[in-house]
C-alpha cells in the first residue's frame, strides 16, 4: 500500500493573498493615522490568585497613542496605587500581586483606551476574576448497603470553583476505578451504578476534583459500598433491617430499565451557537440496559455527533439554530424499555456579519462604516465615536447615522476619528474599532522592486503590488517593460493589487510590470516570475514483507528542477526516525538493517523544496516465527485420552497453520520429545490419546509460513495406569544362521508400548506341515532366541507375543521362517553350447532338483576360460570368468569371446550358502573373425622415386590372414589427394618396395590385412620422396618420423604415378562400429576412429522415442570408450559419438536397452598359483641382484651396463638432428623430443598392451555383469586379461586409420 501526498503551493498562495488584502488597508506607520488596538486580554478574564495580574492593551498609531482605563466604569489612576504599573509605550497593566497585593482586590471590570490627535479607540470590557479552588466541607457519610441487582448513586458534590473542577472518580492507590455501561460518571460528577454487583463492594469510593487553573486536586472523604444478597445476609446486617424488610426480601431479579438521570419523561436544554451540546441518559436496570438516541423529526447531524461514556452522552460540537428540536434517549434491556425526550433550544450571542472597516479618504470624497451582527435573540447595535455614545458626541457635518451604518460625504481632515460598533444581547456582545481618516498621499508601492517570485508549473502564480494612496489608486499590470497592459480571463486582477495567473506555465515566465496612480501621482515597480519544474517521486517505496533479523530497503528517487535543492526527509509513522544505526539512509533509499519487530509501520519519504513538497508512502510488515503457545492445562483426564488446551503466541504477522504437539514419557525415556499429533491454526485444543504406564507431559509448538516457534513450556505431568500389552513385537523373522538351528528376531517394543513394568516376550515355533504342538519359551525384554537342533532347510511357524506383569498382548500372527541352510548337492546337467558367433555363445542346462539345493535358490553360475588361441596354438595362463544368472534361469549368454578361440564351461547352483558342485567342463570353439590392425606400418629409405614398407602382423588376427591390402594415393601442397591406387599383398609378406613414384611428393598410406571372414581396420601413414639436391638423399620418412635404418623389400612393385589433382576437404574424420554393452545403471560405450590426431571426443545420449534434447559428455583424453553412469533400469537409450572442433561430425546413432539381469566375474588374483609364483620369482630376482651390487661394490668396479649400450647403439633410438632432413613445417607437437624405438604410439590411435590395456570393467561400478532376461549379455568383465606372449595385444578393439593431414602447419 502506498500512499502520495502533495502540498499545494496554491494554498499557500491563498494565505499570501488573504494577508495582502488586510495589508492593503493598513496604513504604513510614517503617515498620520488613529489609534489602532492590537492586542488585549480576553473578555472573561480568569487569573491565578498566587501571580501577578497581566491585563493587557497595546496599540498602534501616528502619533503614538496614550493609554488610560477604566475600572468598573470609573477613571482608574494607576499613579495613585503602588501595586500597578503600566509598561513603557504600552497600555498593558501589571498588577503586582507576589509582593503583598491581593488579586481579590483588583477583581472587577476593566476598559483601555488609546488616544491621539486624530482619535480614540478601546478594549473590551474585561471581567478580571481570580480563580478559587475550595475544599470540600465536611460531612458524615454512612455506608451504602445495597442489595445485589439493585441500582446506586454516588453523589461528589463538589465544591463550586472558579473555574468548575474536572471530576474523576479513583480509590485509595490512586487508580481509577473501571468504568463500564453497567457503571459510569455522569457528567455532573457522580458515579452511577445500573445495577450492583458484589465486585462493586469496596471501602474507599473516592470523589477528586482537579482544578486546572491553580493546578490543584481536591478530595473528598472515601465511600464505602457493600453489596449483600439474601443467601449471604449476615446478624449485622439483619438488625439493621425490620422484620418486614427481611420477610420481604426476595432473590436477585431481573427488572426493566429506569432512568437515572434525567428525570421525568421531558426536560429542556439551552445552549449557545458555536458551543458543544452534550445531553446525558443514564438508566438503571437488570439486564444493564442499552442506550440509543435519536432525534425526532429528523437526523442526528453527521461528522459532529459523537457517543460518549458508552453512549450514554451524546455529543454534537459546533452547534447551531438547525441543532435546536426534541432528542430522545431509549434505555432498553431484555424485560422492557424507558424513554426520555429532551427539548434543545439553540441561542445565539451576537456575531458579525459585517464587521465595521478601516476607512481611508482623501478630502472631498464619501465613505460607509458598515456595523451587522445577527445573534438570538437578534442583537441591538449602538455607535461610539472616539469611546463616547455618538448622540453625546462632538458633531460632524459629514457624517450621518442611520442604524448599523454611518454615512460620511465630503469629508474633511476633521473628519478623522475611531468609531466603536456595539452588537449585544442577554447571551453577549461584540464590540470593534474602525477609524476614518482623511489623508491626501500620492501612490506609494509597498511590494520591495525586482522581487522574484519563483512557482511550479500548472500552480497559480501571485505576484503582489501592495500599495497605499489617498485617493485610493488604480493597478494596472503590463508584462515586460514595453508590453501592453494585461487583461482577459488568462489572469485575474484583485483590489489588493495582486496579479494572479490560475495555471502558470512556462511561457509566463519573464518581467512584471505593476503601475500605481491617482491625482496626486504615478508609481511602477517590477517584479520577476520564474517557472519550475515540479518536484516528483519517480520511483516510489513499496510495501515489503520482511522475516525478522533481515534486511529491507525502501526507495524513493526523485525528479526535481535542476534550479532547486531537493531535501529528503524519511519519516516511520509521521514521525523521525528511531535514533539508531540500523536505519542507514543513502541518496535514494532508506536502509534497516537486522529488521526486528518495532520496525513494523508506515515509512514515509517526504521531498522538500522551497516551492513544493510531495510524499510517498509504504507499509513494512515485519514477519517471524510465531512465539510460543503459553497455559498449557489438562483436563478430562482419562485412562486413555486426555484434553490438552492452550494460547497461542504472537504469530508475529504471519498466520498460524497449525500446532505441533509432542509429548515426553518421563518414565521410560526421559528429555526425549516424540510427535503426538498436529492440529490446524485455528483450534486451540486438542483430544490425545494415550497409552497404558506413561508418564505424560505435553508441549506445543506453533507453525507459520516462516517456520516453527520454540517449544512452549511442558505442560503438568500425568501418569497412566498400567495394563497388559495392546500390540506385540513387529518384523518377526526365522532365518537359520548354521544348517542345524533356527534364529527368531524381533523388533522389541518401546518403553511406552509396554504399557506396564515386567515386559517380556512369549517366543513360539512348530514345524510347519507336521502335526506338532508349539514350543514355547518366554524370554526377558531381549529381540532374539535361537533354536537349536532343527533339520536343515525346513519351513517353521514361529510366532513372538509380548507380556508384562499384568497380562497378555492379543494372540500374534504367525510367520513362516526356515531352518539354516547347506551347500548344494548336485550339478547342473545336460549343458550344452550353442556359438552364435565370433564373439557371443549361448549355454544351456537342466535345473537341478530343488531338494537337493538345501537352501533358497539364488541361480547359478557360468565358470568359463580361454584355453587356447587356434591360430597360434600356443597356451596362456587361464583365467576364469563367472558369470552369475539370478532365480530358476535354465540359459544364458557368453560375450565377449574371442575369436578363432578354445574354451571351456562349467556351470554350479547357488544358494544362500554358497555354491554347488560343478557340472563336467564343456569344450566349444569360435569361429574366425576380422583381424585386428597390422601392429605397425614403417616407411624408410626415401629415394626420388620409391619408397619401402614394412610391416607387422595384426596382434589379433582372429583367424587365418589370406593377404594384405595397401592402397596409397598422392597429396600436393594444397591438401588435394591424387587417384587412389589399390594392391593386393600375399599374407607371408612383411615389406614391399614402391617405385616409379614422383620425386619430392608426399604420399599417403592405407594398410590392413584380411581373413576368410573379410578386411580388418586399416593403419595409415605417410611419407615423401627426396628432392634430387646434388645427389643427397634425405633421411626416411614415416608418418612425419625420420629413420636411419634401411630395410630391404621382398617383393618389389613397380608403379609410376601421374597423378591428376582434385580439390578435397584435408581430413576425412570418421566415427564407426559404435558397440555398447550395457547393465542395470550404467553402459560402456567404445567406437573407431579414422580422422586427425588429439581430437576430443564427446557421447551423446538420451531416452529413446524421447523428444527432450540430447545429454552430452566429455571424453577425458583421447580415448576410444566411455562409461555412461546413472542410467535407469530396463530403459532403452540412443547413443552417438562425436569429435569437438569438428562443425556436424558424429557417428550414427546406436540403441541399447538397461536390463535387470545380473552377472559377476570374480577372480582373486592373490590366490591364483601362477601369480604366487610370480611374486616369487620376482623376489628372487631381487634378492640376487642386491648380492651381485653389493660384490661389485666391494670390489671397487663398476656397473657395466652403460658401456655395453654405449658400444651397441641402435641408431634409431638416437635423437635426430637438425640436418637429418626431417622437414620442420611438418612436425607435431612431439618432434623436439627423442623419440627412441618402440616408444613411438601408432598414428591410428591403438596404444600398445604395456600402455593402455584397459577392459570394460575398469570402468564399471562393481564386479558383477549383468544380462537381460534372455541371457543376453549387457555387463563387463572385473579384471585385466594376462597378455601371452606370442600374441602381444590381445584387444579385439580394430584400430582405425588416422589422416595425418593436420600436422602440416
Amino acid at each position: 500500500m502506498t500512499k502520495k501526498m502533495s502540498i499545494s503551493t496554491s494554498k499557500t498562495s491563498l494565505v499570501l493573498f488573504l494577508c495582502q488584502i488586510i495589508s492593503a488597508l493598513d496604513v504604513p506607520l510614517d503617515l498620520s493615522q488613529p489609534p489602532t488596538i492590537t492586542q488585549q486580554s480576553p473578555k472573561d478574564y480568569i487569573v491565578d490568585p498566587r501571580e501577578n495580574i497581566v491585563i493587557q492593551c497595546e496599540a498602534k498609531g501616528k502619533p503614538p497613542p496614550s493609554f488610560s482605563w477604566t475600572r468598573n466604569g470609573t477613571h482608574f489612576d494607576i499613579d495613585k496605587d503602588a501595586q500597578v504599573t503600566m509598561k513603557p509605550n504600552s497600555g498593558t497593566l501589571v498588577i503586582n500581586i507576589m509582593n503583598g497585593g491581593k488579586a481579590e482586590a483588583y477583581e472587577g471590570v476593566y476598559q483601555c483606551t488609546a488616544r491621539n490627535e486624530r482619535g480614540a479607540a478601546i478594549s473590551n470590557n474585561i471581567v478580571v476574576r481570580p480563580s478559587r479552588s475550595p475544599l470540600w466541607t465536611k460531612e458524615k457519610l454512612e455506608p451504602n448497603h445495597v442489595r445485589e441487582g439493585d441500582s446506586l448513586v454516588l453523589h461528589c458534590r463538589p465544591p463550586v470553583g472558579l473555574p468548575p473542577p474536572i471530576i474523576f472518580w479513583m480509590d485509595n492507590a490512586f487508580q481509577r476505578l473501571p468504568q463500564s455501561e453497567r457503571v459510569s460518571q455522569g457528567l455532573n460528577g457522580d458515579l452511577y451504578f445500573s445495577n450492583v454487583q458484589p465486585e462493586d463492594t469496596r471501602e474507599d469510593y473516592i470523589c477528586y476534583a482537579r482544578f486546572n487553573h491553580t493546578q490543584t486536586i481536591q478530595q473528598k472523604q472515601p465511600i464505602s459500598v457493600k453489596v449483600f444478597s439474601m443467601d449471604s445476609l449476615n446478624d449485622t446486617i439483619a438488625a439493621n433491617l425490620s422484620d418486614t424488610d427481611i420477610f420481604g426480601a426476595k432473590p436477585v431479579t431481573e427488572r426493566q430499565p429506569v432512568l437515572l438521570t434525567p428525570t421525568g419523561s421531558t426536560s429542556t436544554k439551552v445552549e449557545l451557537r458555536g458551543n458543544v451540546l452534550l445531553l446525558e441518559c443514564i438508566a438503571a436496570g437488570l439486564p444493564t440496559p442499552v442506550i440509543r438516541w435519536i432525534k425526532e423529526g429528523g437526523e442526528l447531524p453527521a461528522n459532529r455527533t459523537f457517543f460518549e461514556n458508552f453512549k450514554k452522552t451524546l455529543k454534537i460540537i459546533d452547534v447551531s439554530e438547525a441543532d435546536s428540536g426534541n432528542y430522545k434517549c431509549i434505555a432498553r434491556n431484555a424485560l422492557g424499555s424507558v424513554h426520555h425526550v429532551i427539548s434543545v433550544t439553540v441561542k445565539a450571542a451576537p456575531y458579525w456579519i459585517t464587521a465595521p472597516r478601516n476607512l481611508v479618504l482623501s478630502p472631498g470624497e464619501d465613505g460607509t462604516l458598515i456595523c451587522r451582527a445577527n445573534g438570538n435573540p437578534k442583537p441591538s447595535i449602538s455607535w461610539l465615536a472616539n469611546g463616547v455614545p455618538i448622540a453625546i458626541a462632538p458633531e460632524d457635518p459629514s457624517r450621518k447615522v442611520d442604524g448599523d451604518t454611518i454615512i460620511f460625504s465630503h469629508v474633511q481632515e476633521r473628519s478623522s476619528a475611531v468609531y466603536q460598533c456595539n452588537a449585544s444581547n442577554e447571551y453577549g456582545y461584540l464590540l470593534a474599532n474602525a477609524f476614518v481618516n482623511v489623508l491626501a498621499e500620492p501612490p506609494r508601492i509597498l511590494t520591495p522592486a525586482n522581487k522574484l517570485y519563483q512557482v511550479i508549473a500548472d500552480s497559480p502564480a501571485l505576484l503582489d503590488c501592495a500599495y497605499f494612496g489617498s485617493p485610493k489608486p488604480e493597478i494596472e499590470w503590463f508584462k515586460g517593460v514595453k508590453g501592453s497592459i494585461l487583461r482577459g480571463n488568462e489572469y485575474v486582477f484583485h483590489d489588493n493589487g495582486t496579479l494572479e495567473i490560475p495555471v502558470a506555465q512556462k511561457n509566463n515566465a519573464g518581467t512584471y510590470t505593476c503601475v500605481a496612480r491617482n491625482e496626486l501621482g504615478k508609481i511602477q515597480n517590477e517584479v520577476q516570475l520564474e517557472i519550475k519544474d515540479p518536484t516528483m517521486i519517480i520511483k516510489q517505496p513499496e510495501y515489503k514483507v520482511i522475516q525478522r533479523y533481515g534486511q529491507v530497503s525502501f526507495e524513493c528517487i526523485i525528479k526535481h528542477d535542476s534550479t532547486l535543492l531537493p531535501t529528503v526527509t524519511w519519516l516511520k509513522d509521521n514521525d523521525e526516525l528511531p535514533d539508531d544505526e540500523r536505519f542507514l539512509v543513502g541518496k535514494d533509499n532508506l536502509t534497516i538493517m537486522n529488521v526486528t519487530d518495532k520496525d513494523d509501520g508506515t515509512y514515509t519519504c517526504i521531498v522538500n523544496t522551497t516551492l513544493d513538497s510531495v510524499s510517498a508512502s509504504a507499509v513494512l510488515t515485519v514477519v517471524a516465527r510465531p512465539n510460543p503457545p503459553f497455559d498449557l492445562e489438562l483436563t478430562g483426564q482419562l485412562e486413555r485420552s486426555i484434553d490438552l488446551s492452550w494460547l497461542p503466541g504472537d504469530e508475529n504477522n504471519s498466520p498460524i497453520t497449525s500446532f505441533v504437539i509432542e509429548f515426553e514419557d518421563a518414565l521410560h525415556e526421559p528429555g526425549v520429545w516424540r510427535y503426538q499429533t498436529e492440529v490446524p491454526g485455528s483450534q486451540t485444543t486438542a483430544q490425545l490419546k494415550l497409552s497404558p504406564y506413561v508418564n505424560y507431559a505435553f508441549r506445543v509448538i506453533a507453525v507459520n509460513r516462516i517456520g516453527r516457534s520454540q517449544p512452549s513450556e511442558p505442560s503438568e505431568q500425568y501418569l497412566t495406569k498400567s495394563a497388559s500389552p495392546d500390540e506385540n513385537p513387529a518384523n518377526v523373522q526365522g532365518i537359520g544362521s548354521e544348517p542345524d538351528n533356527l534364529v527368531i528376531t524381533w523388533e522389541p517394543l518401546k518403553g511406552f508400548q509396554s504399557n506396564g513394568p515386567g515386559l517380556q516376550y512369549k517366543v513360539s515355533w512348530r514345524q510347519k506341515d507336521v502335526d506338532d504342538e508349539w514350543t514355547s519359551v518366554i524370554v526377558a525384554n531381549v529381540s532374539k532366541y535361537i533354536v537349536s537342533g532343527t533339520p536343515t532347510f525346513v519351513p517353521y511357524e514361529v510366532k513372538v507375543q509380548a507380556l508384562n506383569d499384568l497380562g497378555y498382548a492379543p494372540e500374534p500372527s504367525e510367520v513362516i521362517g526356515h531352518s539354516g541352510e547347506d551347500l548344494p548337492m548336485v550339478a547342473p546337467g545336460n549343458v550344452q553350447v550353442h556359438v552364435i558367433n565370433s564373439t557371443l555363445a549361448k549355454v544351456h542346462w537342466d535345473p537341478v532338483p530343488l531338494k537337493s539345493v538345501r537352501g533358497h535358490l539364488q541361480g547359478y553360475k557360468v565358470y568359463y576360460w580361454k584355453v587356447q588361441s587356434l591360430s597360434r596354438r600356443s597356451r596362456r595362463h587361464v583365467e576364469k570368468k563367472i558369470l552369475t544368472f539370478r532365480g530358476n534361469k535354465t540359459f544364458g549368454m557368453l560375450p565377449g569371446l574371442e575369436p578363432y578361440s578354445s574354451y571351456k564351461l562349467n556351470v554350479r547352483v547357488v544358494n544362500g550358502k554358497g555354491e554347488g558342485p560343478a557340472s563336467p567342463d564343456k569344450v566349444f570353439k569360435t569361429p574366425e573373425g576380422v583381424p585386428s590392425s597390422p601392429s605397425f606400418l614403417k616407411i624408410t629409405n626415401p629415394t626420388l622415386d620409391s619408397l619401402t614398407l614394412e610391416w607387422g602382423s595384426p596382434t589379433h588376427p582372429n583367424g587365418v590372414l589370406t593377404s594384405y591390402t595397401l592402397k596409397f594415393q598422392p597429396i600436393n601442397n594444397t591438401h588435394e589427394l591424387g587417384p587412389l591406387v589399390e594392391i593386393r599383398i600375399p599374407a607371408n609378406e612383411s615389406s614391399l618396395i614402391l617405385k616409379n613414384l614422383n620425386y619430392s611428393t608426399r604420399y599417403k598410406f592405407y594398410f590392413n590385412a584380411q581373413t576368410s571372414v573379410g578386411s580388418g581396420s586399416q593403419i595409415t601413414e605417410e611419407a615423401v620422396t627426396i628432392m634430387d639436391e646434388a645427389g643427397i638423399l634425405r633421411p626416411a620418412v614415416g608418418a612425419g618420423k625420420g629413420y636411419s635404418e634401411i630395410l630391404f623389400a621382398t617383393s618389389p612393385v613397380m608403379h609410376t604415378v601421374r597423378p591428376t589433382f582434385y580439390k578435397v576437404q584435408p581430413l576425412y574424420p570418421r566415427i564407426r562400429n559404435i558397440t555398447t554393452a550395457a547393465a542395470e545403471t550404467y553402459a560402456n560405450i567404445s567406437w573407431e576412429y579414422e580422422g586427425p590426431d588429439h581430437a576430443n571426443f564427446y557421447v551423446e545420449y538420451g531416452v529413446a522415442g524421447s523428444k527432450e534434447d540430447w545429454k552430452k559428455e566429455i571424453v577425458n583424453g583421447s580415448r576410444s570408450f566411455f562409461v555412461l553412469k546413472g542410467l535407469t533400469p530396463g530403459t532403452a537409450y540412443k547413443v552417438r559419438v562425436g569429435a569437438e572442433g569438428l562443425s556436424g561430425f558424429r557417428s550414427s546413432e546406436d540403441v541399447f536397452e538397461t536390463g535387470p539381469a545380473m552377472a559377476s566375474r570374480q577372480v582373486d588374483i592373490a590366490t591364483q598359483g601362477w601369480f604366487i609364483g610370480l611374486m616369487c620369482a620376482v623376489a628372487l630376482l631381487i634378492l640376487i641382484l642386491l648380492i651381485v651390487c653389493f660384490i661389485r661394490r666391494n670390489k671397487g668396479g663398476k656397473y657395466p651396463v652403460k658401456e655395453k649400450e654405449d658400444a651397441h647403439a641402435d641408431p634409431e633410438i638416437q635423437p635426430m638432428k637438425e640436418d637429418d632432413g626431417t622437414f620442420g613445417e611438418y612436425s607435431d607437437a612431439e618432434d623436439h623430443k627423442p623419440l627412441k624405438k618402440g616408444s613411438r604410439t601408432p598414428s591410428d590411435r591403438t596404444v600398445k598392451k604395456e600402455d593402455s590395456d584397459d577392459s570394460l570393467v575398469d570402468y564399471g561400478e562393481g564386479v558383477n555383469g549383468q544380462f537381460n532376461e534372455d541371457g543376453s549379455f549387457i555387463g563387463q568383465y572385473s579384471g585385466k586379461k594376462e597378455k601371452e606372449p606370442a600374441e602381444g595385444n590381445e584387444s579385439s578393439e580394430a584400430p582405425s586409420p588416422v589422416n595425418a593431414m593436420n600436422s602440416f602447419v
